[in-house]
């Protein structure tokens, strides 16, 4: 399957590990990786423009004019990913915090149940599993974990571990049509678009398969600050009140067409060319 993963990045320049990024470029020869520097004002573009020039033919760059929030680097790029092509498209986070080697599982859980439309990362601390996670973080993700349950209706264990794949299709693309509303919580958000947009015909718990991660690790220069919990939870309640709550619109009215959707405009968006 043509897999496609995005992986923004912002002032990445000092841990960027372009070695990794490389090996597996070329041991998987039939992922596409698209790095979205977010209007970084380090040197990122330069890392990411070296590491396009060593694996041209797996590595894609593609640069936002200006900063726009993770939730939006994402977004875009996972846009360009779909009008260019992909059966499976996910996006993984640039400090590798989830190693790139499991994206081959995420895949083979999608190749082998039809039935199942993503799979998300997920942090247990299982016997065997080297899940290296502050105690205050993993206590801050399991209260953010219920919260989302509770706006999704669903048990979702981690809805924050920044590695996802998803099968490509009409109802992905029009969930990434429009901005979100959240910039910490966009997770949660896609997938109370995606609920949506299913409908009641098959619950989106249905089609979600958590996969429990061999290994995450905790990465020194995280952007995530104490005021962003607040914010967060903030942004907890308008994604209940926007989807779910008395004062959500209709699903027609909300809902993009896929159709619809523009391609990205090269003077707000331009791709570092493949060469041969």
């Amino acid at each position: 399957m043509r897999t496609a993963i995005v992986v923004p990045c912002f002032n990445e320049a000092q841990r960027f590990d372009t070695l990794s990024f490389l090996r597996f470029a070329r041991a998987a020869p039939d992922v596409r990786l698209l790095l979205v520097n977010d209007g970084s004002t380090d040197d990122t573009a330069a890392v990411l423009t070296a590491l396009h020039k060593l694996s041209p033919q797996q590595v894609e760059v593609y640069e936002l004019d200006k900063n726009s929030g993770k939730a939006e680097a994402v977004r875009r790029g996972v846009q360009q990913a779909m009008l260019t092509g992909t059966d499976l498209v996910g996006y993984w986070d640039a400090d590798l915090a989830t190693p790139l080697e499991a994206i081959p599982e995420f895949r083979h859980v999608l190749e082998r149940r039809s039935d199942i439309d993503a799979v998300l990362g997920s942090r247990l601390p299982l016997l065997g599993r080297r899940i290296d996670r502050r105690p205050v973080r993993r206590w801050l993700g399991r209260c953010f974990a219920n919260v989302a349950s509770q706006i999704l209706s669903i048990p979702i264990y981690d809805t924050q571990c920044g590695a996802k794949l998803f099968r490509a299709g009409d109802h992905l693309a029009a969930a990434f049509a429009t901005p979100f509303l959240s910039s910490w919580l966009f997770d949660v958000e896609l997938l109370a678009r995606l609920s949506r947009l299913r409908g009641s015909a098959r619950p989106l718990r249905d089609s979600l398969f958590e996969y429990p991660l061999d290994q995450w690790r905790e990465v020194a220069g995280s952007k995530l600050k104490p005021r962003h919990f607040v914010l967060a939870a903030f942004e907890a309640a308008q994604i209940q009140w926007r989807y779910f709550g008395p004062g959500a619109l209709s699903h027609k009215a909300w809902r993009p067409q896929p159709a619809a959707i523009e391609p990205l405009a090269a003077a707000s968006f331009s791709s570092l060319r493949r060469v041969a």
